[in-house]
Order: structure tokens, then C-alpha cells, then sequence
């Protein structure tokens, strides 16, 4: 009988190649670490200045934040809404946009709070229609935002 030559079979490598997936990790964590900062700088306002206390939103949802510009533009969300479920814009909205969204965020999170981040010089009659519009729609639970005048 004719014999056939054995064939070798190369050795099999059973570990996982974790270079890629470090790579990757390595490319989230400076991606990350560069968008971090441009989330949490916000709108930029003068508050008033006045006695202010933390408040602590740990054991809720996050606040929504409404911010009033000085040239009385409204922003909502204009800092990072924690989770990662949205980030805020920049651009400026309506107020019937303004009063829309935090209607929709309360039915879904009841318990919201909603902070009203508002420029010292900005109107009056532009943050009294906010709270107008806010209050006629059913949203009671509004904190004004401030500077400790240290």
C-alpha cells in the first residue's frame, strides 16, 4: 500500500487579540476626554448675585435647565443633562419651544425640577412670561439659579 505524507497542521492560537480592542478603548477615552470639557462649559451668564444654596439632585431625575441670555434668548438644557440621554444646545428657541420640551420631560420624569438660569440684565417681562407659560401649563416646581456674592 502507498503511504501518503502526514500533513502538519499548524499550532491553533485560542487567545483573543486584545490589541484592537485597546486601541479602541484608547481612542473613546481621548474622545472623551476632549468633548468633556465643551459639555459641562454651557451658556455663558451673569446671574444675580444673592444668597444660593446647592441643591442636590442625586436621588431624582436631573433638573432641566433654562437659561436667559442677556439679550433674552431662551436655551434650554444649555448644560450636560447628565445621563447621556441629551446633550443641550447652543442654538437659542422660542419660548412655545421652550415650554413644549419641559412639558414632554415631565411626563416622563413627574418629579423633574426645572432651574431658570436668567441674566441679571436680562427683561423681566421676558423670564415673567416663562414663568407665565410654565405655570399655566401645570409646571410648579421652579428654582431660580444665583451667585453666592463671595
Amino acid at each position: 500500500m502507498i503511504e501518503l505524507p502526514k500533513r502538519a497542521r499548524p499550532a491553533t492560537n485560542a487567545d483573543i487579540n486584545i490589541v484592537p480592542y485597546i486601541d479602541v478603548m484608547l481612542v473613546l477615552l481621548v474622545i472623551f476626554m476632549m468633548t468633556t470639557p465643551i459639555i459641562e462649559q454651557g451658556m455663558e451668564v451673569n446671574l444675580p448675585e444673592g444668597p444660593a444654596t446647592m441643591l442636590d439632585y442625586s436621588d431624582g431625575p436631573q433638573p432641566t435647565v433654562i437659561t436667559v441670555d442677556d439679550e433674552n434668548r431662551y436655551y434650554i438644557n444649555s448644560l450636560l443633562d447628565v445621563g447621556i440621554e441629551e446633550i443641550g444646545d447652543t442654538e437659542p428657541v422660542s419660548l412655545t419651544v421652550v415650554v413644549n420640551q419641559v412639558i414632554a420631560r415631565m411626563n416622563v420624569y413627574p418629579d423633574m425640577v426645572v432651574v431658570l438660569k436668567g441674566d441679571k440684565s436680562a427683561d423681566y417681562g421676558t423670564i415673567y412670561s416663562l414663568m407665565l407659560q410654565l405655570k399655566v401649563n401645570g409646571v410648579d416646581r421652579v428654582s431660580f439659579s444665583s451667585e453666592n456674592p463671595n
